[in-house]
């Protein structure tokens, strides 16, 4: 992958489109969560990568699957049907309200009926959406993706699938050790396994720039403090994981080398303070 792959994102005003594009990743995740079959960690609720923008996948539809795609490269939110049915409808900032209603009238148009409450549709003013500033950031999503994937290829251990989870509008998959955690229940599919989670978010309240991040359950003792690759620091307050600042990535000559070095060193870490 090249240097150009990584766009910069330390631009006026990018965070408002960020934000809006988060809001409607909630809109098609609620519509995933309505109708998808459910899964352990919750994997059912994360929406999957497209070459796009981010998508459902197909899920249970009527009289056969459905898949919603949030299209941040031509600013739209496409229906599928595995009947051949295909409708889009433009994303130009609307409200997620009239988002939200508008793709439960789609869905019932193409014979599916999805309802949302009124508090998941909250929001009644415009949204900030610039289409270059979508574009972009979708391409710092999709440049991440592929490294994120490259990385859970080479774990031998089990890993869950690669998801973007609209509620905090970040990208990552779990790592598990094969290892039972002591003191819980083997039967609880949330918290019986020792797990790591590596991700990229684009930012939230307390960390307001984007940003990769490796967690591990339950928090190893030393796991904080192991050598990370330049840039890279331990976050104690608040929580605890290592963190690389994607305006650091930037920096280096081989930015997709560079990060997954910093998820290596994490896994590194973590899984042999994990075995201690």
């Amino acid at each position: 992958m090249t240097k150009e792959e990584f766009p910069d994102l330390n631009r006026p005003d990018w965070q408002a489109t960020r934000d809006s594009m988060k809001l409607y990743a909630r809109v098609v995740g609620k519509v995933r969560r309505a109708l998808a079959p459910p899964e352990k960690h919750w994997w059912h609720v994360g929406l999957r990568m497209a070459a796009e923008g981010p998508t459902t996948g197909p899920i249970p539809g009527n009289a056969g699957s459905v898949e919603l795609l949030l299209d941040f490269v031509n600013h739209q939110l496409v229906f599928t049907t595995s009947r051949g049915q295909r409708v889009a409808q433009p994303l130009h900032g609307q409200p997620v309200a009239q988002l939200g209603h508008e793709t439960m009238a789609l869905l019932d148009s193409l014979g599916i009926h999805v309802t949302m409450d009124a508090d998941q549709l909250a929001g009644e003013r415009p949204l900030s959406y610039d289409r270059d500033e979508a574009a972009r950031l979708w391409q710092a999503f999709s440049a991440v993706g592929l490294v994120l994937a490259q990385f859970k290829g080479s774990l031998r251990e089990e890993t869950g699938p690669l998801l973007l989870w609209p509620h905090n509008f970040d990208l990552a998959f779990l790592w598990f050790s094969g290892r039972k955690v002591s003191g819980q229940d083997p039967a609880d599919p949330e918290n019986a396994d020792e797990q790591m989670n590596f991700g990229f978010e684009p930012g939230d309240a307390g960390i307001p720039e984007p940003y990769f991040y490796v967690t591990a359950y339950p928090k190893p003792d030393g796991f904080a403090g192991s050598p990370l690759p330049a840039g890279a620091v331990w976050q104690t307050a608040g929580w605890t994981g290592a963190v690389l600042p994607y305006a650091e990535l930037l920096k280096q000559a081989d930015p997709a080398q560079h990060l997954l070095a910093f998820f290596r060193a994490a896994q590194k870490a973590g899984a042999r303070f994990m075995k201690d």
